[in-house]
């Protein structure tokens, strides 16, 4: 949502792990795949404040819906042309594009 003007369709996010710990809270650890590392500077933002409000927001928003306090870890990394991979559409049950 924060960054829907600037990168419409061109990231992707998907989830590493998910651990329940023993104090009830839960660890995510998510990758955000963008197709170049000008997007990937997009998404950290000047000195990690965009990707730093990414989180605080996914975080409440993932708490909320888990109901259950989540620690969330945000990686960043270039995965060039990951649109235009069919495997990766598969791997995140979707149907490839055709044009």
């Amino acid at each position: 949502m924060r960054l829907h003007q600037e990168l419409p369709y061109q990231s992707t996010v998907e989830t590493n792990s998910w651990k329940d710990l023993k104090d009830g809270s839960v660890r995510i650890e998510q990758t955000i795949y963008v197709e170049r590392m000008s997007q990937r500077k997009i998404v950290l933002g000047k000195g990690g404040q965009t990707i730093k409000a990414i989180g605080a927001e996914a975080r409440r928003e993932i708490a909320d819906i888990a109901e259950q306090p989540v620690h969330l870890f945000l990686f960043v990394k270039v995965r060039e042309a990951w649109g235009n991979d069919p495997e990766r559409y598969r791997e995140i049950g979707l149907e490839f594009p055709k044009e």
